[in-house]
């Protein structure tokens, strides 16, 4: 199916839910998600809810308001914090389904008063390729996925961005910071904002699609494959920089980059949202 059908499958789907909440990163998937409902519905219909907490790095929420603000619906900022939920900070391998039903039970409500009553989020198609504990919180909520559900693609998305001229269609595949650290290494805010600063470090560098994976003492750093040369080139300075956040082993993972790498260590089922 091209992508034109696909996104004109997408609009009449939300057009079907007449007033929606939109879980908003300011990501690629959920800034297409929300500038297509905008179209669907118009803006007055729409609402874009971002959630700040300490996973989540100040650049993103400085460019997710510009974004909301870009495409013209009412924006909410809403606080949470993983790390005071309850087995969330000891990184059980179902983690990410403690941060999801967190957001979600923080934002339906936000979004019922405002008389919004229906929230989706941006899960695509990709994402049943991977282990996604999150889609059980959506599934408990009642919150949808209106991408997946009409089977766009990452691929699919960064091309209609493009002609949408939504300035995302590029930017690079962001997850939360929690997701650089080994499920079953307990997280701390120390530990995040290592993460951060060291990832700060080498996107001012130049490097566009990074992680910088924590073992403990021991970084990890993904770049694109066609990068680790480049970065290999940045070594003295890296390595000082990062042993001054605390790090006391640096590495350069010679696969590269590749999305939700530390799922490799677990054999865990599938969950679909459809």
């Amino acid at each position: 199916m091209s992508h034109q059908l696909k996104y004109e499958k997408l609009l009449e789907n939300l057009k079907g839910f007449n007033r929606v909440a939109v879980a908003f990163s300011g990501g690629v998937d959920s800034t297409f998600l929300l500038k297509a409902a905008v179209e669907a519905l118009g803006a007055e219909n729409v609402l874009a809810v971002t959630s700040d907490a300490e996973t989540y790095p100040e650049r993103e929420l400085k460019e997710a308001m510009s974004l909301a603000k870009e495409i013209g619906c009412e924006h909410v900022v809403i606080h949470t914090s993983e790390l005071n939920i309850p087995g969330y900070a000891e990184n059980p391998i179902n983690r990410c389904y403690f941060c999801k039903q967190e957001l979600f039970t923080n934002l339906i409500p936000v979004a019922q008063e405002r008389g919004f009553n229906q929230v989706i989020f941006g899960a695509i198609a990709d994402d049943l390729s991977d282990y996604r504990p999150g889609f059980k919180a959506a599934l408990e909520k009642g919150v949808r996925a209106p991408l997946q559900e009409e089977g766009l693609t990452k691929a699919d998305i960064r091309a209609l961005s493009y002609q949408m001229n939504l300035s995302t269609w590029d930017k690079p595949s962001f997850a939360c910071l929690s997701s650089r650290i080994p499920y079953g290494e307990k997280i701390t805010q120390e530990k995040l904002t290592m993460i951060d600063k060291a990832e700060q470090f080498l996107m001012d560098l130049g490097f566009r699609q990074v992680r910088v994976r924590q073992h403990e003492k021991l970084a990890r750093i993904e770049v694109v494959p066609q990068d680790i040369q480049k970065l290999a080139g940045f070594n003295e300075m890296i390595v000082s920089k990062l042993k001054s956040l605390g790090y006391m082993y640096i590495t350069i993972d010679l696969q590269g980059y590749r999305s939700g790498s530390l799922n490799e260590t677990i054999k865990t089922p599938k969950l679909t949202m459809v």
